[in-house]
Protein backbone atom coordinates (compact mmCIF):
# COMPACT_ATOMS: atom_id res chain seq x y z
CA UNK A 1 0.00 0.00 0.00
CA UNK A 2 2.89 2.35 0.75
CA UNK A 3 4.19 1.96 -2.80
CA UNK A 4 0.84 3.10 -4.20
CA UNK A 5 0.79 6.16 -1.97
CA UNK A 6 4.37 7.10 -2.87
CA UNK A 7 3.61 6.65 -6.57
CA UNK A 8 0.42 8.71 -6.28
CA UNK A 9 2.31 11.47 -4.45
CA UNK A 10 5.03 11.48 -7.12
CA UNK A 11 2.48 11.81 -9.92
CA UNK A 12 0.66 14.53 -8.00
CA UNK A 13 3.89 16.50 -7.57
CA UNK A 14 4.65 16.23 -11.28
CA UNK A 15 1.15 17.42 -12.20
CA UNK A 16 1.40 20.34 -9.78
CA UNK A 17 4.82 21.29 -11.17
CA UNK A 18 3.43 21.21 -14.72
CA UNK A 19 0.47 23.36 -13.69
CA UNK A 20 2.70 25.95 -12.02
CA UNK A 21 4.95 26.05 -15.09
CA UNK A 22 1.94 26.51 -17.34
CA UNK A 23 0.58 29.34 -15.19
CA UNK A 24 3.88 31.23 -15.12
CA UNK A 25 4.76 30.79 -18.81
CA UNK A 26 1.29 31.81 -20.02
CA UNK A 27 1.76 29.78 -23.19
CA UNK A 28 -0.85 27.66 -24.87
CA UNK A 29 -0.51 23.94 -24.41
CA UNK A 30 0.80 22.22 -27.54
CA UNK A 31 2.14 18.84 -28.47
CA UNK A 32 5.75 18.01 -29.13
CA UNK A 33 5.43 19.02 -32.79
CA UNK A 34 3.65 22.31 -32.08
CA UNK A 35 0.31 21.21 -33.45
CA UNK A 36 -1.16 21.80 -36.88
CA UNK A 37 -0.15 25.46 -36.84
CA UNK A 38 3.49 24.35 -36.88
CA UNK A 39 3.05 22.96 -40.39
CA UNK A 40 0.96 25.84 -41.70
CA UNK A 41 -2.55 24.41 -41.38
CA UNK A 42 -4.98 26.90 -39.88
CA UNK A 43 -7.72 24.39 -39.08
CA UNK A 44 -8.26 20.63 -38.91
CA UNK A 45 -9.73 20.27 -42.35
CA UNK A 46 -8.09 22.57 -44.84
CA UNK A 47 -11.09 22.58 -47.16
CA UNK A 48 -12.51 25.86 -48.49
CA UNK A 49 -16.14 24.89 -47.78
CA UNK A 50 -17.18 23.25 -44.48
CA UNK A 51 -18.98 19.92 -44.67
CA UNK A 52 -22.71 19.54 -44.04
CA UNK A 53 -22.25 18.21 -40.51
CA UNK A 54 -20.13 21.23 -39.57
CA UNK A 55 -22.68 23.61 -41.11
CA UNK A 56 -25.41 21.97 -39.00
CA UNK A 57 -23.31 22.27 -35.82
CA UNK A 58 -22.57 25.92 -36.53
CA UNK A 59 -26.23 26.68 -37.27
CA UNK A 60 -27.29 24.94 -34.05
CA UNK A 61 -24.67 26.91 -32.09
CA UNK A 62 -25.94 30.16 -33.64
CA UNK A 63 -29.53 29.31 -32.71
CA UNK A 64 -28.52 28.52 -29.14
CA UNK A 65 -26.50 31.74 -28.88
CA UNK A 66 -29.43 33.73 -30.26
CA UNK A 67 -31.80 32.02 -27.82
CA UNK A 68 -29.50 32.80 -24.88
CA UNK A 69 -29.19 36.40 -26.04
CA UNK A 70 -32.97 36.82 -26.17
CA UNK A 71 -33.60 34.91 -22.96
CA UNK A 72 -35.55 36.92 -20.40
CA UNK A 73 -34.06 35.45 -17.24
Amino acid sequence: MAIYLVTFAAFLLVIIAMAVGYIFQRKSVSGSCGGLDGIGIAKECDCPEPCDARKKREARAERQAEWKKNQII
